[in-house]
């Protein structure tokens, strides 16, 4: 041995060893620097208010600040790729709805991302039902009785839809009641409502922010909630279960997902922070009065519901042989 070799074999040691505990220690000092948590729709939408809520009170359980950031386009499909294309070091958070994370890999077969490969679960924001909404003056009473009037009425059987995630559980409707039905795409719910009001289309099965106050003003008439209990924004209105439809009762959600490659003492970190975020009575206050249902599972329970929901659409868009364009 020459030497200056013993010296610089130290000198590599050393090295390797700081190199060694360099990230064990950046995961213990996470996070030192703001984090940023992106939406794939615009500001002023559902997920962009559940994002801000939630992140406002994570900053503060994190010590650092959560930025919320839109990154609207392809039907909420672009924030979780812009996500995967930044470090998985937990300063990338995505929040990711049903539609995006759920619905998108049982519709498109060239998505770019696996919701179940490429994410892990942080913490499910809200779960919540849809409501199916039919014109004031419609005569039906209940669920029952409308199916039976669409199909002696065909030729007014449509219905208003602006996503896949409502063209899904309106289609499962048809599949398990018979009831015929032809989509009329609208931009947003509350184009769809009005639709309903203006007779335009038959029925409609929305979220509930721009349809409940549509409820209750009288302007349409709520006879179904897809979620296992009833609202409690419309506590006469029967969920599909009591209304005779068990196989319809689908909840959409919303929630904070990381790369899957983030180190795990991170991921634990995060899942700590936003699920005590999401648990807090003033942001659970907040979410409620959105006609949303805060958190309710745990990273586990939601990555099962995750999987669960793949499957479920994915056997309707099969059955319902429905086609949606990128």
């Amino acid at each position: 041995m020459k030497p200056g070799d013993l010296g610089r074999g130290l000198l590599l040691a050393a090295q390797l060893a700081v190199s060694s505990i360099a990230p064990a220690s950046a995961q213990s000092d996470y996070p030192t620097r703001p984090i940023h948590l992106y939406v794939g729709f615009a500001a002023g939408g559902g997920n962009d208010i559940f994002a801000r809520i939630v992140a406002d009170k994570a900053s503060q359980i994190l010590g650092q600040t959560v930025v919320v950031e839109n990154k609207p386009g392809g039907g909420g499909r672009l924030a979780p790729e812009y996500t995967l294309q930044q470090p998985a070091d937990g300063y990338s958070l995505v929040v990711g709805p049903s539609g995006a994370m759920a619905i998108a890999e049982a519709i498109y077969p060239d998505l770019k991302y696996s919701p179940t490969k490429d994410f892990v679960p942080i913490a499910m924001i809200a779960h919540f039902p849809l409501i199916m909404v039919i014109g004031a003056d419609n005569p039906s009473k209940n669920l029952k009785e409308f199916v039976a009037w669409m199909k002696q009425h065909p030729d007014k059987a449509n219905y208003a839809s602006t996503s896949p995630s409502f063209t899904i559980v309106t289609e499962l409707l048809k599949l398990k009641s018979g009831m015929p039905g032809t989509t009329i795409p609208y931009k947003s719910s509350n184009e769809m409502n009005l639709a309903v009001i203006q007779d335009q289309a038959a029925m409609a099965i929305a979220d509930g922010p721009p349809t409940i106050p549509q409820v209750k003003a009288g302007k349409v008439k709520a006879i179904a909630v897809t979620g296992k209990e009833r609202s409690e924004e419309l506590p006469d209105v029967p969920t599909m279960i009591e209304a005779g439809y068990p196989d319809v009762s689908v909840e959409l959600w919303s929630g904070v997902f990381a790369s899957v490659k983030t180190p795990p003492a991170i991921i634990a970190k995060l899942q700590k922070a936003f699920g005590e975020a999401i648990s807090d009575p003033g942001v659970s206050q907040k979410l409620k009065v959105l006609a949303v249902n805060p958190g309710g599972a745990t990273p586990e329970q939601f990555s099962k519901i995750i999987q669960s929901d793949i499957v479920k659409f994915g056997d309707v868009v099969k059955a319902a042989n429905l086609k949606f364009e990128e």
